[in-house]
């Protein structure tokens, strides 16, 4: 069984209260539900992590080369400033997948440039919370077509 981590960085822990037009009114507790229901349809081990520190978002990329097999990462608002997240996931030599809830080629013009892009495998972005699903099935089909 493949152990896959998502990571969520700062103030995704407050989706539901937070600009609603970008996020939606569903709460962080749904996105964790809705990601172990796929998860467990796809028999992956899903852990899923959330912080508003860029340094424990740094380790926890650093301690997943030896524990999983793909992360999943929605930096928020360090997508857009932190070299130091962009080094420790261009280390991770597995499938990573970043994921916006809102398109954010939408939004303001800072926001159009992610610092983490050039180096995970795909990019999901403007879909919602559905994202994090559409994320969950493709790194399944990554990681089934690298075991073959």
């Amino acid at each position: 069984m493949s152990k896959i981590l998502i990571i969520n960085g700062p103030n995704l822990n407050l989706l539901g209260q937070r600009e609603q037009s970008q996020y939606g009114s569903k709460d962080y507790n749904y996105l964790t539900e809705i990601c172990y229901e796929k998860a467990k349809e796809l028999n992956l081990n899903l852990d899923i992590k959330q912080s508003n520190v860029e340094g424990e978002i740094v380790n926890l990329i650093q301690n997943s080369v030896d524990n999983y097999e793909g992360i999943i990462i929605n930096a928020a608002a360090y997508s857009h400033t932190s070299v130091a997240i962009r080094d420790a996931l261009d280390v991770f030599k597995k499938p990573k997948i970043e994921v916006h809830i809102s398109n954010i080629y939408k939004r303001e013009e800072f926001r159009h440039k992610s610092m983490i892009s050039g180096v995970v495998t795909g990019i999901i972005c403007g879909l919602g919370i559905n994202g994090y699903i559409l994320a969950i099935n493709s790194m399944h089909e990554l990681l089934e077509n690298e075991n073959k």
